[in-house]
């Protein structure tokens, strides 16, 4: 399978090597201030770029009608503009907070945990923490607000609010950065009495990078909108 990488920075660099170890081939590497010229030689495009840019890359890309693997996070408000561009183009587009494999199983644990606490709403408070590297733009992270997504079950109706800070109807996220964690998540169910705590912590972007060409290889030759939920079948 022939992929075109927009965004070579180090999520792009770890792609490249998985791809090429599972005996891909990587027809372009796109960094901020190169040419797409070659980007149409690809089957399939692997975009993970910044939150400022994401949206205009796939405003130019889901008309070339080549599938693409979006791991930019931070464009939720425009999901369903994207997803009528996919649809009117015939075109295809996997998008995921996270494409760690981890990170995913770590969702379907979140749901099912919240599933169970909703029986015991008044007797805790739930609440999230995300630590990142210091270079990651958007906060709370996009796998913060996949996890928060998740509690509907528990949270029901309620919105979410950056701190620590407990608020009525509002679940606290709090962000922090620190120099290179490649990204830990934690979620808390507190009571005056105990808490209860589940976590994900990557060691390595190698998860990242693995799921992003396991989905790429998923996604080629499929039309429509997808996330890891569909490439995982979970």
């Amino acid at each position: 399978m022939k992929i075109a990488l927009l965004g070579y920075g180090k999520m792009g660099k770890a792609i490249e090597n998985v791809a090429l170890e599972r005996g891909h081939t990587v027809v372009t590497k796109v960094g901020r201030n190169d040419s797409m010229e070659d980007i149409s030689k690809a089957d399939v495009i692997i975009e993970f770029t910044s939150p400022d840019s994401v949206i205009n890359n796939l405003k130019h890309l889901i008309p070339l009608q080549i599938p693409v693997v979006c791991g930019t996070t931070g464009w939720n408000d425009s999901l369903e503009e994207i997803e009528e561009l996919v649809q009117q183009h015939k075109s295809a587009l996997v998008h995921a907070s996270n494409f760690s494999l981890g990170v995913n199983l770590f969702f379907e644990l979140n749901r099912q945990l919240a599933e169970v606490m909703s029986k015991f709403e008044e007797q805790y408070e739930v609440s999230l923490q995300e630590i990142h590297h210091t270079q990651k733009k958007d906060a709370p992270s996009g796998t913060a607000l996949s996890l928060f997504e998740g509690l509907h079950n528990f949270a029901g109706n309620k919105s979410w609010h950056l701190g620590t800070q407990q608020k009525p109807d509002s679940v606290p996220i709090e962000a922090i950065r620190e120099d290179d964690v490649k990204g830990t998540h934690t979620v808390t169910y507190k009571s005056g009495i105990d808490s209860i705590h589940i976590t994900h912590e990557a060691y390595t972007r190698e998860g990242f990078a693995m799921g992003a060409v396991i989905a790429a290889e998923w996604i080629n030759n499929k039309k429509g909108m997808y996330t890891m939920k569909d490439v995982l079948g979970l």
